[in-house]
């Protein structure tokens, strides 16, 4: 079983037909799925932060008192951006592509066939697990480079650009022997062997830090 296989799939709709007529479908392909009825409903059962389980949501972007696009929206005021299908009725598309533009995966409008939906909720689950694996090496980056103190920081950043050492010298006004022991110093801690290694794990950090 893979990490997409153990996820839950999020039904919030305040449909109660509909909802149990997704929970049939995607129980039958195998899929783990929990219901809410609506966006605050959501919102209540994962005031703490959202499970770490959570494949996607299909979400239906009109429903009473809070959007589905508001759903949405504050779940990014709050942090998160899981991985969202919006379900759309007839003349929806406008709010649809709001959706996509806040970083929906996809958006479907009713009626759809089921092959369709099940396309784009797999879609929506590989993608999501995808940013999390890019959020853990990011966060793991982070982890070896905040060892570094701010003068090796220095360092890092104009060997990962490759300068020689002669050059770094120059550039921080320290000693070519220097700058010789801090880089040892930045390769050991930050556990890479070359420059063009060093180079890759700050960019993994933050794709601007070499701008």
């Amino acid at each position: 079983m893979t990490d997409a296989d153990n996820t839950v799939i999020h039904v919030v709709d305040d449909d109660a037909a509909f909802r149990r007529s997704l929970v049939f479908l995607l129980e039958s392909v195998g899929w783990r799925v929990a219901t809410h009825a609506g966006a605050e409903e959501f919102l209540a059962a994962f005031d703490d932060g959202l499970p770490e389980d959570l494949g996607c949501i299909v979400l239906d972007i009109r429903m009473p008192m809070m959007s589905g696009l508001e759903l949405q929206q504050a779940l990014h005021a709050r942090g998160f951006h899981p991985p969202v299908v919006f379900i759309t009725g007839h003349g929806d598309v406008e709010l649809a592509v709001q959706a996509m533009k806040g970083g929906a995966c996809d958006f479907l409008e009713k009626p759809f066939r089921d092959q369709v939906l099940l396309d784009a909720v797999a879609r929506a689950i590989r993608l999501g697990c995808a940013a999390r694996e890019r959020e853990a090496r990011c966060a793991d980056a982070k982890a070896l480079l905040a060892r570094l103190s701010p003068r090796e920081q220095e360092v890092a950043r104009l060997v990962a650009l490759g300068l020689p050492n002669k050059q770094v010298g120059r550039e921080l006004d320290i000693s070519e022997k220097t700058v010789h022991v801090h880089r040892h110093h930045v390769m050991e801690k930050t556990e890479v062997g070359s420059a063009a290694e060093l180079a890759r794990l700050m960019l993994r950090a933050d794709p601007a830090a070499l701008d």
